[in-house]
């Protein structure tokens, strides 16, 4: 199989240099057992690489199984990949199989590996060394005959700095390293997908397929895709089903993209907001604060400058800064023509728990949509729902 080949099996669409190297490298790969860690943003398509290898490989008649790391609750994860014995805890009523003894001599895909949490990263570590695994709940060790890919959205050497992951298992799975592109930089093949998600659609609603017109087309080209592959396949399910007419312009692509302003032919991508940490979408949040109350202090020393006197210090105390609860206005009597002081509080344990008790009243308790839009995977929420007592 060569790389068009493996393209047109596994329903990949586009012909970038990077995404063209990616699938040679995933076939290159294939017959060895070397273990693969493939990198990329979410939505990139990063599910594909780990099907090519396996198709490709001496075990494609045995069993494939792809788990989704980020999306299974910390205090089960182990039973899931390892399986456990009846009575090892609350609710095992009887044994049950894990996924490594599923895919005895097959291939197992772990997505989100960077989720796995600590405990769990020493179990796989021992699978990758020597094939062993112990049962949750048992003490007898058992083997199996797997390869494993994984892959990941976020920085995981960064992560080995922080203590989030560990540096042995690290080099033990990044064996062979495969980077997917963003959509942003395949800027040729975004209209190819527009093509084909439309086409798609039009045959799924029994319609006829959606076009685009040139400016239209160069604004889907320009605009950055922070969702990658994903985001524009949902963009395209969106305008297939409301639109009426099937030539979309640019007041229907605004309608539905963020950050498109009007008569704007270039969207350049947001690098302030663009892959944020979770602790880096807080500090940045607490940042803004602080930019409107020092907005809002300038505003203070103007109109007191302007008018100083005790009214106008009286009024503003009472009437202004009573409304902003997280900060303190200090302004001492000898100082009042000179100097404001704001004393802020800056607790990230309370920005960070308004911020997900907002999300959730705002996805009407819905994790999954919730962990979405914070930037975070749906077991971290899990975790940190149940450390604040949500």
């Amino acid at each position: 199989m060569n790389t068009q080949q493996a393209k047109q099996r596994f329903g990949i669409i586009g012909n970038d240099l990077q995404l063209n190297r990616a699938i040679d490298i995933a076939l290159q790969v294939a017959p060895t057992e070397i273990s693969v860690l493939i990198t990329g943003e979410s939505g990139t398509g990063k599910e594909n690489i780990p099907k090519i290898i396996h198709q490709n490989s001496r075990r494609k008649h045995n069993k494939y199984i792809a788990v989704n790391c980020g999306a299974i609750p910390e205090g089960t994860i182990d039973s899931e990949l390892f399986g456990h014995e009846k009575g090892s805890f609350t609710g095992a009523h009887e044994n049950r199989k894990g996924y490594f003894e599923f895919a005895d001599k097959g291939t197992i895909f772990l997505d989100e590996v960077g989720e796995l949490p600590l405990s769990s990263q020493a179990r796989l570590l021992r699978v990758l060394e020597n094939g062993e695994y112990i049962k949750v709940g048992s003490s007898k060790i058992q083997k199996t005959d797997v390869r494993i890919i994984a892959a990941t959205n976020v920085n995981i050497q960064e992560a080995v700095k922080k203590g989030k992951f560990r540096e042995d298992l690290f080099y033990r799975l990044n064996t062979l390293s495969i980077q997917l592109p963003p959509l942003r930089d395949r800027k040729e093949d975004i209209y190819l997908l527009f093509l084909k998600f439309a086409s798609d659609f039009a045959d799924e609603y029994k319609t006829p397929p959606i076009q685009l017109n040139e400016e239209a087309k160069k604004i889907l080209q320009n605009y950055s895709w922070p969702g990658n592959i994903r985001q524009l396949k949902n963009f395209v399910a969106q305008l297939s089903v409301i639109e009426k007419e099937r030539i979309i312009n640019i007041h229907a692509i605004e309608a539905i993209l963020p950050k498109i302003k009007h008569n704007s032919p270039i969207l350049f991508e947001d690098k302030s907001k663009a892959d944020l940490s979770e602790r880096e979408i807080l500090y940045k949040v607490l940042f803004d604060m602080k930019k409107d109350l020092n907005e809002l202090k300038k505003i203070t020393f103007d109109l007191i400058k302007r008018n100083n006197n005790e009214e106008i210090l009286s009024t503003i105390d009472s009437e202004i800064f009573s409304e902003t609860t997280s900060s303190n206005l200090v302004i001492p009597k000898e100082q009042t023509t000179n100097t404001i002081e704001i004393e802020e509080s800056l607790s990230l344990f309370e920005q960070e728990k308004k911020l997900i008790e907002k999300s959730l009243i705002k996805h009407k308790g819905k994790r999954k949509n919730a962990a979405k839009e914070l930037g975070i995977s749906e077991r971290t929420l899990y975790r940190k729902i149940k450390d604040y007592k949500l």
